[in-house]
């Protein structure tokens, strides 16, 4: 299964759209927002796409009674959880935080394949040591709204547990500029 992991859109929904479409045209099947969405009707750009959204607030919580709201309307991909989550996408135990440091903490117990964040705008996927002698993914996206650094987002092969640092498409004749990760079990 292949994920669209991003985090910090801001009301940017040019850019939010323009990342959840380039990685449904590249396979993926689900959407993993790491929070700061802000208004909870940017996450509506995302219901022609069709592809399921898994988020959470931030520290930008917006509206939270609205984004509880949304992911309740019958037609809405959004799937809301509040501050963070623990979900299972492919018989992969993912944990949703916005903050790094919490999503560091998280990693180290060693309970979760992968751990993704959002809020300081910096993309990155790395191994954190847990303390039961392995190793667990840390994801963050970067900002796929673009706020202070190059709008990104991560395009995840669960099954292969390959990941990419994509630059949001802004326009179809710019080339990507991608850096490539990958985790072999």
């Amino acid at each position: 299964m292949k994920v669209c992991i991003v985090s910090d859109s801001h009301d940017n929904r040019f850019l939010l759209a323009a990342a959840v479409e380039d990685a449904k045209a590249r396979g993926a099947e689900a959407v993993i927002h790491c929070g700061d969405v802000v208004a909870p009707t940017t996450l509506k750009i995302l219901n022609p796409i069709g592809l399921p959204v898994h988020v959470i607030h931030g520290n930008n919580t917006g509206d939270m009674f609205s984004l509880s709201r949304l992911s309740h309307n019958e037609d809405s991909v959004v799937q809301y959880y509040g501050q963070d989550a623990g979900i299972e996408l492919a018989k992969k135990k993912i944990f949703m935080v916005h903050y790094p440091h919490y999503a560091e903490a998280m990693a180290t117990t060693g309970d979760w394949d992968i751990v993704c964040c959002g809020h300081d705008h910096k993309a990155s996927v790395r191994d954190i040591k847990n303390m039961k002698n392995g190793t667990t993914l840390y994801v963050n996206p970067g900002t796929v709204g673009g706020v202070g650094a190059a709008p990104t987002y991560v395009m995840a092969d669960l099954e292969t547990m390959e990941f990419e640092i994509i630059a949001v498409p802004v326009d179809e004749k710019l080339s990507y500029n991608k850096t490539s990760v990958s985790k072999h079990n």
